[in-house]
């Protein structure tokens, strides 16, 4: 069922937000066809060291547990919480779907809140590589 009258913000600010989680989407997939080669290159580590792919893979599996979780208490929300859309936007993109078109429950369980923990996940796994390529290299 489509909602009528949502009182939305301005269109450039949810516009900023689409484009910076396109940005980490698109890092994300980079990423994903690099050589293994070049990404140990730039974060300034050995090919088969086991940090080079496990770290980000933690920080992955826990921005996408905490992301698909706050998707899923936006749904369960009630309505008088009058929830800031700009700030749950942020938090969780797909927010906007629940403000626009009501999914059911097993839409969100099953497509809404795996999405989102796939944005946040990718963001997770960015902040990562960024930290590793970016730290000063220490001598173990």
């Amino acid at each position: 069922m489509v909602r009528g009258e949502l009182p939305l913000p301005v269109q450039s600010e949810w516009v900023i937000f689409a484009v910076a989680l396109a940005l980490v989407g698109l890092f994300s997939v980079t990423l994903a066809v690099l050589p293994r080669s070049w990404i140990a290159k730039a974060c300034k580590k050995d090919r088969d060291d086991e940090q080079l792919f496990s770290a980000p893979l933690k920080w992955l599996g826990g921005f996408a547990a905490v992301s698909y979780l706050l998707a899923l208490i936006a749904y369960l929300a009630p309505h008088r919480w009058n929830l800031d859309p700009q700030l749950m936007f942020s938090l969780c993109p797909l927010y906007f779907v629940k403000m626009t078109f009501d999914p059911s429950l097993v839409t969100t369980f099953f497509l809404l809140a795996p999405m989102n923990a796939a944005v946040f996940g990718a963001l997770g796994l960015t902040l990562e590589y960024a930290w590793l390529a970016f730290r000063k290299r220490t001598s173990n």
